[in-house]
């Protein structure tokens, strides 16, 4: 290389490290990619993509054609810049050669291009695979004894190096990945999406229409009653039961009563006649279950019973499927009849409200692995029926029960410690 000219040189050595910025970039751009997106595009026929999927199927055959090529180039470059620094500089030039190089590699040839790659893998990886896949097939032999050595190596320390990593999602790390699909999921897509992956942890009993709020047929009233109640409901389908919801006879569909309701023909018998059997769920049946359990039974409505056979209340499938897609009756669910906000930022809400539905009305985060309602929330808080001006505190959230009678809470204003001044806080707030 005496000979060479030293513009020849610098051209040669600026060449050797692009293509030491092309290896690094092109590793950390592969290596980088959303496995899930790749996958899809590759199933679309996206030739970048597959090509990609093909190269990562074999990651040591991927790494130790790049890591060839890096070295390679690296070592050159090195080689070169020694000379060149030594023909400017004489013997000081093999100090400059090093340290010199060693910062523009990091800087040019690591740091820059890896940073870059990291930020954009796709629109470095996919045109990269093409002149990996040829380099590849170049060094095919010298790769595959590199690979023969490195793998009997990991098989001496005991790791398989046919192994793969399991790609699968849990529910969880899925939940996470919805959350964070920001503006390329609508926030409605993304509401329904999380509320199909909460329907493996909500139970019938967690949106149940509890049994002293059904609406139902007693074959003990009056046949005058009975008609007035079947022609005014709202309801399709309704319970029918003697005296006690827990002594149901069936489930009669509205649609099986027209006719003797027009004729004025409807009698105790016809009406049974027209029932169908009811269905039983146990309380602790997962939502999930539930859906399927109504699509394998073509059944639209089941009586939720504990433990002891009793009837706690009725669950729908439009119950199930609101959890999934929202409230099918209200457009706005932070206007829920139950829930009154105040010009002060209070909330004064019903007794009687179940706890998960104030959470996602609100956005609060209220404990739901106990009691249901609020009522018995602050029940079970309290250890006793609490009487009105009572004040209390839930983590966060402060409590100051407003109306209480029969045994139960009534209504209880609510706010947030975070969301008013000290000043507007009730004085007497215990734990």
């Amino acid at each position: 290389m005496d000979n060479v000219h030293p513009g020849l040189l610098i051209g040669l050595l600026i060449f050797l490290l692009a293509c030491s910025a092309f290896f690094s970039s092109s590793e950390t751009g592969i290596l980088s990619l959303n496995r899930y997106r790749l996958r899809h595009m590759a199933k679309e026929g996206h030739r970048g993509a597959k090509r990609v999927s093909s190269l990562l199927s074999r990651p040591d055959r991927l790494l130790g054609t790049i890591l060839i090529g890096n070295n390679f180039v690296n070592i050159l470059a090195s080689s070169i810049a020694t000379v060149l620094a030594i023909k400017l500089y004489g013997e000081a030039g093999i100090a400059i050669a090093t340290i010199g190089l060693t910062i523009v590699l990091l800087i040019f040839g690591e740091i820059t291009p890896k940073t870059l790659a990291a930020l954009h893998p796709e629109k470095v990886a996919y045109p990269a695979s093409l002149p990996l896949q040829l380099l590849l097939n170049v060094f095919y032999p010298l790769v595959i004894l590199l690979g023969w050595i490195s793998n009997g190596l990991l098989r001496m320390l005991g790791v398989d190096p046919a192994s793969k990593s399991d790609d699968a999602l849990t529910t969880e790390e899925l939940r996470s990945v919805v959350r964070e699909s920001g503006h390329e999921l609508p926030k409605n897509r993304q509401s329904m999406l999380l509320g199909i992956l909460d329907l493996e942890r909500v139970t019938v009993n967690d949106i149940m229409i509890p049994r002293n709020e059904v609406v139902g047929i007693n074959l003990q009233d009056d046949l005058t009653t009975i008609i007035e109640q079947l022609r005014t409901t709202t309801h399709t389908r309704l319970p029918v039961f003697k005296q006690d919801i827990n002594q149901v006879e069936g489930i009669v569909h509205m649609r099986e009563l027209t006719q003797l309701l027009t004729h004025d023909e409807l009698t105790i018998e016809s009406l049974l006649r027209a029932c169908s059997e009811p269905y039983f769920i146990p309380e602790s049946t997962p939502l999930s279950t539930q859906l399927f359990n109504f699509q394998k039974q073509k059944l639209r409505i089941g009586m939720v019973v504990d433990e002891y056979g009793d009837v706690l209340g009725v669950v729908t499938l439009e119950d199930i499927l609101e959890e999934i897609v929202g409230d099918f009756n209200e457009q706005d669910t932070s206007r829920s009849p139950e829930i009154q906000p105040q010009d002060d930022g209070t909330q004064v809400i019903d007794g009687a409200a179940y706890v998960r539905e104030i959470n996602k009305a609100l956005g609060w985060h209220l404990p739901v692995d106990g009691p249901k309602t609020l009522n018995g929330l602050i029940t079970e808080a309290m250890e006793s029926i609490p009487e009105s001006a009572v004040c209390l505190k839930m983590g966060i959230y402060r409590l100051e029960i407003l109306q209480s009678s029969e045994n139960r809470v009534k209504s209880v204003r609510i706010w947030k410690a975070s969301d008013l001044p000290e000043n507007h806080a009730p004085t007497d707030v215990s734990d």
